[in-house]
């Protein structure tokens, strides 16, 4: 069994899953994860918008060490294993930051195409896998 960590932010586990955004019916200013008023504009015409599952890595890092808390991850010590972190473009819409499936440098680079994923970011004590958003080289 598993269920999504933030299940507002996305249609997971649609078969294709997307992000759910809100997009600015003034300004159209496009955000995610959703908004009640526009950051740009400050208007409250916003409505959903499911966001590209493809985009482009833009930026990346390895977070090589225990991120401070709130982390929701249970690796701590020796059993932390880096991971990937990216600023992804999608569409000419809105830039995300999120993990990626991969971590190892000599893999990513700025400009690849990338896809939206869910990875497991840990189990509960009753076995249920709490998932979470990533984007994996394409």
């Amino acid at each position: 069994m598993a269920k999504a960590l933030a299940p507002g932010v996305s249609t997971w586990p649609d078969d294709d899953p997307q992000l759910i955004g809100s997009g600015c019916g003034s300004c159209e200013a496009v955000t995610w994860p959703r908004q009640q008023r526009c950051p740009r504009c400050s208007g409250p015409d916003m409505t959903d918008r499911l966001l590209p599952r493809r985009g482009t890595l833009i930026a990346w890092t390895t977070q090589g060490f225990v991120p401070k808390l709130p982390y929701a991850g249970q690796e701590t010590g020796e059993s932390f294993e880096p991971f990937g972190v990216g600023l992804v473009q999608l569409g000419d819409e809105v830039r995300v930051e999120a993990r990626l499936t991969e971590a190892d440098p000599d893999r990513l680079r700025a400009g690849m195409a990338v896809q939206l994923a869910f990875v497991p970011l840990y189990a509960e004590t009753d076995g249920t896998e709490v998932m979470t958003v990533a984007f994996a080289p394409v």
